[in-house]
């Protein structure tokens, strides 16, 4: 079975997604994508391209015919797989609560005409979370064609460490440095940390264009070193670093489903994150981590005070995290699950 994927394919989601397609259908993989994207008036000229493109896309399509056509966020790609829809089974996933963000910018308009177009012409729509749901469908998604499953994370590759009682806070980031994850946030919460003499390591894992801004920022606070800001690391090397952290810190102002927090959950990494739908479908908020309400940094260097005073008695939460993505994210159960049903999806269209 040949599979057409339209993404971005230097991103380590999707190269998940890719590689399982690959492992566990055993499917012949094709990719095709946009030029990376840029911020402010360059994303306009990102849209632009997208439908200036079409008419390469289906000149490549057509060459090498493919069973099935998937695309991630509906906003591009999936607009522009659903111009195929006569032709090809099309497979189109959300990437986040809703791919609409941000929700001020003057595309809004443009992106719920794409998008609308993408969910009417799919033959299957993929949320990576339930909470992902509501807005496909005030968006007029047809429930019978959504599917609700996570990709999951590899669980050959973390192991379960939990570390109960060290002599310090040592957390991990593992966001890129764009606006939408706060790091700032976390930064001004350590720098509160550090008044109330916690001693802590941070380790920020990953790139973006925020960094030299957020490392001043830490010099500013008196907090630089204790930060550590790795930069892009092989995505392979990411068990590693997690596995010398005993906290996580996410704080995103949106999410959908989330891979690192499963990659944290399974590492035995207590967490720490923002307090939004996505997030709220696998955290109970002193249960098994914490919610945090989006920017407050004070809120959130009380919840890191708390866990330094409190690690011991954590060893049930983080067991329960571990039980959780077995049971609900594992890589391979799930890809098992999602390469059936495209498959099914393929064969309904011959």
């Amino acid at each position: 079975m040949r599979i057409l994927f339209l993404g971005e394919t230097y991103r380590a989601d999707a190269q998940t997604w890719i590689n399982g397609l690959k492992e566990f259908g055993q499917f012949e993989i094709f990719t095709w994508e946009l030029n990376e994207p840029g911020r402010g008036f360059r994303k306009l000229f990102r849209a632009v391209e997208s439908i200036s493109r079409i008419f390469e896309l289906h000149k490549y399509a057509k060459e090498i015919s493919p069973d099935l056509i998937i695309a991630e966020r509906t906003t591009s790609y999936g607009f522009i797989a659903a111009t195929l829809h006569k032709s090809y089974p099309i497979a189109v996933a959300q990437q986040g609560i809703t791919d609409i963000y941000p929700f001020r910018s003057p595309l809004v308009p443009l992106k719920r005409m794409l998008q609308k177009y993408a969910f009417r012409h799919a033959t299957l729509v993929h949320a990576w979370g339930e909470a992902m749901t509501y807005s496909m469908i005030r968006t007029g998604v047809d429930p019978a064609k959504i599917m609700v499953l996570a990709k999951g994370i590899d669980l050959r590759k973390y192991k379960f460490q939990p570390r109960y009682n060290t002599g310090e806070v040592h957390a991990i980031v593992t966001r890129s440095l764009t606006p939408d994850y706060r790091h700032a946030t976390i930064l001004k919460a350590f720098g509160i940390i550090k008044k109330r003499g916690i001693p802590f390591r941070l380790t920020i894992v990953g790139g973006g264009f925020l960094r030299p801004k957020l490392e001043a920022l830490a010099t500013e606070l008196g907090i630089a070193d204790c930060v550590h800001f790795t930069g892009v690391i092989p995505n392979d090397k990411l068990p590693d670093y997690l596995a010398e952290c005993d906290l996580y810190i996410s704080m995103p102002c949106t999410e959908g489903v989330s891979s690192s927090l499963f990659e944290a959950f399974s590492s035995g990494c207590y967490p720490i994150i923002t307090d939004v739908p996505g997030n709220r479908a696998w955290i109970r908020d002193k249960i098994n981590g914490r919610l945090i309400t989006i920017d407050d940094y004070e809120m959130l260097a009380g919840a890191i005070e708390e866990y330094f005073n409190n690690r011991g008695e954590l060893s049930n939460a983080l067991e329960y995290n571990r039980k959780m993505v077995e049971e609900k994210a594992s890589y391979e159960k799930n890809m098992k699950a999602i390469c059936s049903r495209y498959v099914e999806i393929a064969n309904q269209k011959k």
